[in-house]
């Protein structure tokens, strides 16, 4: 059965972005490394060498990403890849664009029209696999909803003190259970906790 994580990179003070959709210096590590690591045959980065035990293993085992509509906008739909797997579940209200689908017809693209529907897609998806879940809006929906397991963060030291939160509008308090990993990399700490349900 697949196992649905929520991850992303995040500031000190719990941020994954800008407000205006930017991460700044969230994604430094990305290329401050001599080891290079592969989200997919489109993605590759240079990270340090324990930043790489970490992730590569990590992005080996999702089989499928949900993000939602507004990441999608905001990236093109990654030009038709998944950042990390093989297929890909936009929670979106909306049919993705027709002008979109024409550029890349063969992406492994699905919709939902909700954050139950899309994780309940992407687990049939991922099969045994890996369920990531973008942190954000549509994360923080899987999280109060109780459909995450396990909880994912690359902190990156640094305070953007405004933004997109990693929780998204989730409120009220939820017990994690201790860190399953906490591996300290060059300009990241990367930590992993499972959810007590």
């Amino acid at each position: 059965m697949a196992r649905v994580i929520m991850q992303a990179v995040v500031s000190v003070d719990g941020y994954i972005a800008y407000p205006d959709d930017t991460v700044g210096p969230l994604f430094d590590w990305y290329g401050n490394g001599d080891v290079t690591v592969r989200a997919n045959d489109e993605w590759q980065f240079r990270v340090s060498r324990a930043s790489a035990d970490y992730v590569q293993p990590f992005w080996d085992e999702v089989k499928v990403t949900v993000i939602g509509r507004h990441l999608f906008d905001t990236t093109d739909g990654w030009s038709g890849v998944p950042a990390a797997g093989e297929q890909l579940v936009v929670v979106t209200h909306r049919p993705l664009p027709e002008e979109w689908r024409a550029r890349f017809p063969d992406a492994p693209f699905h919709t939902a029209g909700s954050v139950e529907e899309a994780i309940e897609r992407a687990k049939d998806l991922a099969g045994d696999g890996l369920v990531c879940v973008c942190a954000g809006d549509v994360g923080g929906q899987a999280f109060s909803a109780g459909l995450v397991d396990e909880v994912a963060m690359d902190v990156a030291p640094v305070v953007l003190g405004e933004g997109v939160r990693f929780f998204g509008d989730h409120t009220g308090t939820v017990l994690l259970g201790d860190p399953d990993a906490v591996v300290q990399g060059d300009r990241v700490l990367h930590l992993h906790y499972t959810v007590k349900h």
